[in-house]
């Protein structure tokens, strides 16, 4: 993932189309956000949330969802709690188990 810029005027990215273009004043104005003018710094970090999509959509598509439904439940779904220390430490005989079944495998 690198975001380049080219000539102090154009963003790019090798793991997007999108770009930014600056606007004069240090305004820059980015493909995906019309009518919006950013800042340098927010425009790089709206390329860098563009290259991060591409990365989502390959994940999500490893599990049969877009980028879109990944986010989404990511973000609404509520995790599992955390392990007690009960919990997160198993017996020597059920390590043992799961060891020896592993290696079988």
């Amino acid at each position: 993932m690198a975001v380049h810029v080219i000539g102090r005027s154009l963003m790019t990215s090798d793991r997007t189309d999108h770009q930014a273009k600056s606007v004069g004043t240090g305004g820059w104005v980015v493909s995906f956000l019309p009518g919006r003018t950013l800042t340098l710094e927010q425009a790089t970090a709206a390329m860098q949330a563009a290259e991060a999509v591409v990365t989502v959509g390959a994940l999500a598509g490893q599990v049969g969802l877009t980028a879109m439904e990944t986010v989404g439940l990511a973000m609404q779904e509520p995790p599992w709690p955390a392990p007690s220390a009960a919990q997160a430490v198993r017996p020597a005989r059920l390590r043992g188990l799961v060891s020896a079944v592993a290696q079988r495998a």
